[in-house]
C-alpha cells in the first residue's frame, strides 16, 4: 500500500455511485458501551444478521477486536465473510472506514479522511477516537489499495452522497458545522471535495434529519437511486420538526440540474409515522464514560428509512416498528426494481445513533470500464 499526496482529480479517479458494482462491505463489529446497551448483545445480532444476508450478494468485511474474535469468529463463520483483527472505537463503518474511489483501468484506491467522532472538541460524541483513525490504513492494507491522504480535512462518509457521474449532494448543517473544518469557507470546501472525489456540481442542502446527532448526515436524509434521481426524507405533519427541513430541501432539488444538465427526479420517502423515541428500558443497558454525549429518556432518534444499503442486487432497509415501515418498503421496490428488497428490524441500530447505511462502507469493484450493475 502506497500513502499518495495527490488526489482523484489530478489522478483520474472518481467516487462511483453506491448503485454501481461492489466487491464487498465494510463492517465493524460493535462494543462500545456508550453506543450499544446491554454489552452489545443485541446490536450484534443485527450486525451478525445482516453479515450473513449481505454475503449471498458479496464479501463482506468486519472488522473485530482482539478480545471478540472467538465469538466473532464462530458467529460470523461463513466462506465470504472475513475478519479483519483490530481496535475500533465505534462501529460506524460508513464514516472511519476509508472513501473508495475507482478509475477506467481496473484500479481503486482509499481516501483517509480526518475523522474526529463528529464534531472534536466543539461537539464531538465521544473523546477518544485514536483507533478509528487508523481503520483507513489498516482495511486498504488489507484490500491492497493505494491510500490518499486528505487530512486534515474533517469528513464523514456518511455526510456525502454522490452518483458517479460528478454530482454530490451534501448538507450545510453538517460540513459547515464548526466542529468539522472552522477555518476553512465554503468555496474552499467545495474545491476539496471536488478534487478529492472528482465531481463538479455539488449541491448544497440546509438540514439533514431533525436532531440528527451527527450534526444532520445527507446519508440520513436524502441519496440518489441512479444519475439524475433521488429519494428524499419527507413528512406532511407540518407540526413535526422535520416538515420545514424536508420542504426546504425539495424547493432547492426541484430547481437544481445535477453536473450532466439533467433536472433532478425526486421520489419521496416517508419518515415513520410515529416518532421513535428512547425509552426508560433502553437507558438501563448503557455505560457512558466521561466526555461521552449520553442519552435521555424521550430523547427523539433519528429515524428515516433513507438510511438504507445498496449491496449488488439488494436494499437493505430498516424498519423501526410503523405504520411508514411497508410504505418504504414497496417505494423502495418501485425504485430499485432490479434488486431484492430486504426489510430489517433495526431500532436496536438507531438507539446506537444512526442505521443500515451507517454501520456499512461498499467497497466499489475493480473495473476496467463505467459498466453500472
Amino acid at each position: 500500500m502506497k500513502i499518495l499526496k495527490t488526489d482523484c482529480l489530478s489522478d483520474g479517479f472518481r467516487m462511483p455511485g453506491e448503485f454501481e458494482k461492489q466487491d464487498g462491505c465494510l463492517m465493524i463489529y460493535p462494543w462500545r458501551p456508550g453506543s450499544w446497551n446491554y454489552d452489545a448483545k443485541y446490536a450484534r445480532d443485527v450486525f451478525v444478521e445482516i453479515a450473513h444476508i449481505l454475503a449471498a450478494y458479496e464479501e463482506v468485511y468486519m472488522i473485530v477486536r482482539a478480545e471478540d474474535m472467538k465469538e466473532a469468529s464462530t458467529r460470523l463463520n461463513h466462506p465470504h465473510i472475513h475478519i479483519i483483527e483490530a481496535s475500533s472505537d465505534d462501529a460506524w463503518a460508513r464514516d472511519t472506514g476509508p472513501t473508495f474511489v475507482i478509475n477506467d483501468k481496473g484500479e481503486r484506491r482509499g481516501i483517509n479522511w480526518e475523522f474526529n467522532a463528529w464534531g472534536g472538541s466543539y461537539d464531538g460524541l465521544y473523546s477518544h477516537w485514536e483507533n478509528d483513525q487508523v481503520i483507513p490504513s489498516l482495511v486498504c492494507e488489507y484490500l491492497g489499495d493505494d491510500l490518499y491522504e486528505a487530512r486534515p480535512f474533517v469528513l464523514e462518509g456518511g455526510s456525502i452522497h454522490v452518483d458517479g457521474e460528478g454530482t454530490l449532494i451534501t448538507t450545510e448543517e453538517c460540513l459547515l458545522n464548526l466542529g468539522r473544518n472552522p477555518t476553512m469557507t465554503r468555496d474552499e470546501i467545495e474545491e476539496k471535495l471536488k478534487h478529492y472525489l472528482n465531481v463538479e456540481k455539488i449541491i448544497w442542502l440546509p438540514y439533514g434529519i431533525y436532531n440528527d446527532e451527527t450534526n444532520g448526515h445527507v446519508d440520513n436524509f436524502c441519496c440518489f437511486v441512479r444519475p439524475g434521481v433521488v429519494l428524499l426524507a419527507w413528512t406532511d405533519d407540518e407540526n413535526d420538526p422535520q416538515f420545514v427541513r424536508s420542504h426546504m430541501a425539495y424547493e432547492i432539488l426541484s430547481h437544481e440540474i445535477d453536473a450532466k444538465g439533467r433536472p433532478l427526479v425526486i421520489h419521496k420517502l416517508p419518515i415513520p409515522r410515529k416518532p421513535v423515541c428512547i425509552n426508560e428500558e433502553d437507558l438501563k443497558g448503557y455505560v457512558f464514560e466521561e466526555g461521552e454525549d449520553i442519552r435521555e429518556a424521550g430523547e427523539r432518534l433519528a429515524a428515516s428509512y433513507i438510511n438504507f444499503y445498496i449491496g449488488n442486487h439488494c436494499i437493505l432497509v430498516p424498519q423501526f416498528g410503523d405504520e411508514h415501515d411497508s410504505v418504504a418498503v414497496e417505494i423502495l421496490k418501485e425504485c430499485f426494481p432490479e434488486r431484492d428488497i430486504i426489510p430489517i428490524e433495526a431500532r436496536v441500530i438507531l438507539t446506537g445513533g444512526g442505521n443500515i447505511h451507517c454501520i456499512t462502507q461498499q467497497i466499489p469493484a475493480k473495473e476496467v470500464s463505467n459498466e453500472r450493475s
